[in-house]
């Protein structure tokens, strides 16, 4: 995930225009490099093909209840697990957030982590990008973390992890690594070991 001055609206531009019309133009951006570096993905090419086409459909579902909600809400999936993550106003847009995703018939099960905060409060997009971006150069450069099985997530200081690990020595350093974060108020983990069977 590339992250800027705004990560999240970075991610939301990147997919309205994957949605919009023109993306069925010409090749995906980077298409090339995903395919690579899904040939090292425990869910193998076909998985994460599969995950990215219900995360698209997942957000496009967004957008199509309000032009907004990609802006506010994060997509990853992993095994046909959707982990939801941002921040909304109310609880029912929450509900509604997870109504949409349990629409796309390859969502297995639905993570909600969406925080509900009152206008006005103030997310630092910015310091949640730094984290983010943290973590995934910490894991990416040790030899005893295959990274490219870990999706990472931050908000509000809160950081989200989902995928597969090799075992739990492996999934405890990368908990460390994030809870040894600057302003990481929390480490959330939806990350499954693999000898374990999928849920």
């Amino acid at each position: 995930m590339s992250h800027g001055v705004t990560a999240r609206s970075l991610v939301s531009f990147i997919v309205l225009l994957a949605l919009s019309p023109l993306a069925g133009c010409g090749p995906m951006v980077g298409a090339g490099a995903t395919a690579g570096v899904a040939a090292y993905d425990e869910r193998g090419i076909d998985g994460v093909s599969r995950d990215f086409r219900t995360a698209n459909e997942i957000r496009g579902k967004l957008l199509e209840k309000q032009t907004s909600l990609p802006f506010k809400i994060s997509v990853e999936v992993y095994e046909g697990r959707a982990l939801l993550t941002g921040v909304v106003q109310e609880e029912q847009a929450r509900a509604d957030v997870v109504a949409l995703a349990w629409q796309v018939s390859s969502v297995r099960r639905v993570l909600n982590e969406i925080q509900v905060r009152p206008a006005g409060s103030v997310v630092d997009f910015t310091h949640d990008a730094w984290i983010t971006t943290q973590l995934q150069s910490k894991i990416t450069f040790d030899k005893n973390i295959l990274g490219v099985n870990y999706s990472v997530e931050t908000v509000n200081g809160v950081l989200y992890l989902i995928g597969i690990a090799q075992d739990q020595a492996e999934l405890d350093r990368v908990i460390a690594y994030a809870r040894s974060i600057e302003r990481v108020r929390e480490v959330v983990s939806h990350v499954r070991l693999k000898r374990d069977a999928a849920a």
